[in-house]
């Protein structure tokens, strides 16, 4: 039997949540503070609505899904494992690093899986980029650098680079392997005091350095994670289909009679399996509900991403 799962927070991101739980056989309830909302998706979905000040008392719910504003999320993962709930946190999980630190060490103290929604790290082309990396394919990684920029979403309470950087720390954590030694952040605030666009300048063991580029105030879309290493260089471009989001760049850099020279090659795609990161990050969820595995996502990957951010963010008037 698919553990029993609730949806707290029915806005955008929180619908999709509802969709997807409903498709695997898991959504039992959905909950927001606008109950008419919930009434609505409860109909839609065949499922329980659930006021949320009685969602963690009832005995027929066994996880929870977050998707809540971020000023929320630590409280109510508080709530949530101390009433023997398992959780799913959307991005970020808190506001603040001493936030997110006691929702992770409650849930550790209740043995509580806690999870937290990167959900880029289950796209098939960045899994199948991460093996690149860790088989030697790039040779040694010296450089990655993210650019994540698009017009919208605006949010009254995080800037661009709490909105949007995230999914990228969490890929690039991901392939360093560990936290940076140094953060230096840039940003600029256009519409009100949040910055509308954000750079964040890395340094991690080992001499890997690493840029972000985040922007909601752009006229185009990217979605774009570079990696370059020593033997080739590797391109997850998620705007581009399915047959060409990871393509791995051999060029050759070499030194000439004391001149650098070079030479470019066609990239090639390598093939990657269709799937939606969003299903592959909620199995995933389910998987460790019934298993009590650590998430691929864990608490502590979640703290070292607002850790990051907070290093890196700046303050406007």
């Amino acid at each position: 039997m698919a553990p029993r799962i609730a949806v707290l927070g029915c806005g955008y991101w929180g619908s999709n949540h509802v969709r997807t739980l409903k498709a695997l056989g898991a959504l039992h309830a959905v909950s927001d503070v606008n109950a008419a909302r919930a009434e609505g998706f409860a109909i839609e979905h065949d499922c329980l609505a659930v006021d949320p000040e009685a969602l963690y008392a009832r005995d027929d719910i066994d996880a929870v899904v977050m998707a809540l504003p971020p000023q929320f999320h630590a409280e109510h993962a508080q709530k949530a494992v101390a009433a023997g709930k398992d959780v799913l946190v959307e991005k970020p999980i808190a506001l603040s690093v001493a936030d997110a630190e006691r929702a992770v060490a409650a849930a550790r103290s209740h043995n509580r899986i806690f999870m937290v929604g990167h959900v880029l790290r289950f796209h098939p082309a960045f899994e199948q980029l991460k093996l690149l990396v860790e088989s030697g394919e790039l040779g040694d990684i010296k450089y990655i650098h993210s650019h994540r920029l698009g017009l919208g979403k605006f949010h009254t309470e995080n800037d661009a680079l709490w909105d949007l950087a995230p999914h990228d720390l969490s890929m690039i954590l991901a392939l360093t392997g560990a936290p940076p030694e140094e953060v230096r952040g840039e940003g600029a605030a256009l519409l009100d005091h949040l910055s509308d666009f954000a750079h964040l300048h890395m340094r991690f063991p080992g001499g890997i350095r690493s840029h972000l580029f985040a922007s909601r105030l752009n006229p185009y879309r990217e979605r774009r994670l570079t990696v370059v290493g020593t033997r080739a260089m590797a391109v997850f471009d998620d705007v581009e289909p399915w047959s060409r989001k990871l393509a791995v760049y051999r060029h050759a850099v070499w030194q000439d009679s004391g001149q650098w020279a070079f030479t470019t090659n066609e990239p090639t795609h390598v093939p990657v399996n269709e799937g939606m990161p969003l299903t592959r990050e909620l199995q995933h969820f389910i998987t460790c509900i019934e298993t009590r595995e650590e998430p691929r996502t864990n608490g502590e990957e979640a703290i070292s991403v607002l850790r990051i951010l907070t290093a890196g963010s700046v303050t406007h008037d």
